[in-house]
């Protein structure tokens, strides 16, 4: 069977499985999470090198 027959059922109700509304949520989250742990990363990074600034200059 093809792929976007499979797809439409899934999406329709008519197959087990994760619709394609689910899914591009789930990239889309997924996307989300990744940029935040970058960020989460680099903010953690800055305040490691400030906290030595400050010891530094006491």
């Amino acid at each position: 069977m093809l792929n976007w027959i499979r797809r439409a059922q899934t999406d329709a109700g008519e197959r087990p499985g994760v619709t394609s509304e689910k899914a591009a949520e789930m990239r889309k989250l997924r996307g989300e999470n990744r940029e935040l742990k970058r960020a989460n990363g680099i903010l953690k990074s800055a305040s490691v090198f400030f906290a030595a600034e400050l010891d530094r200059n006491k």
